[in-house]
């Protein structure tokens, strides 16, 4: 298999997604990416993020019926912040996939 080559700016994006998304994994960014985990963590090495082992799971269904409505509030609250950190997730990948797929159309030659 030949060894691929990415981009200095898909490394930064890359190693930014990773710092600025919670609860991300290596495995999880690197398996989005379409990357080798071990390439992810060592441009994260590289670029001086530790790698720390981080929750990488969906929150459960919903509580059970007799909870007050101050745990409502809370277990909505922390559903609320876990959809905004996977909305901020999704909208650096895609920012990340059109710079690839820009850079790979520009190597084209037809």
């Amino acid at each position: 298999m030949a060894r691929k080559t990415y981009s200095e700016e898909f490394r930064r994006d890359a190693v930014e997604l990773y710092r600025s998304t919670p609860g991300a994994t290596v495995v999880g960014i690197a398996g989005d990416l379409g990357i080798m985990d071990g390439t992810l963590s060592a441009w994260l090495k590289a670029a001086g993020v530790e790698v720390q082992r981080r929750p990488g799971g969906r929150s459960g269904p919903p509580g059970p019926e007799g909870e007050t409505p101050e745990q409502e509030l809370a277990r909505l609250r922390a559903r609320v912040s876990e959809l905004e950190a996977d909305q901020r997730k999704l909208n650096s990948e895609r920012d990340i996939l059109r710079a690839a797929a820009k850079y790979f159309a520009g190597e084209t030659r037809w």
